[in-house]
């Protein structure tokens, strides 16, 4: 079993930064790829980036140049820096880890974006 728990969120004015953590524990897969999406009022999931254990990453397009996904292997935990904030940006942003097989998902971390 893998636990996660997210860490940053929180209330930010338009153009500014958080920083999202999220660290994983438990039985750890060896091969894993971590990855954020987010929940907004009113709107399906998205997946906004991941990143495999040997760092290649990926993003969808609405979020590239602004957020940027990163990981610390030995710590097991991932990172979203996000830059430029929106008011659209508003939303809870969930932690996953995708073995492949199985995937896990944190409680989520409330991140609102005022204009």
């Amino acid at each position: 079993q893998v636990h996660l728990v997210e860490s940053g969120g929180g209330l930010v004015q338009a153009g500014g930064s958080l920083r999202l953590s999220c660290s994983a524990s438990g039985t750890m897969p060896s091969l894993f790829a971590m990855c954020w999406d987010r929940q907004a009022p009113g709107k399906q999931r998205e997946v906004l980036a991941g990143i495999t254990n040997e760092g290649s990453t990926n993003y969808v397009d609405s979020v590239k140049g602004r957020l940027t996904i990163s990981r610390d292997n030995a710590k097991n935990t991932v990172f979203l820096q996000m830059n430029s904030l929106k008011p659209e940006d508003t939303a809870v942003y969930y932690c996953i880890v995708s073995t492949g097989g199985k995937d896990y998902w944190g409680q989520g971390t409330q991140v609102t974006v005022t204009s």
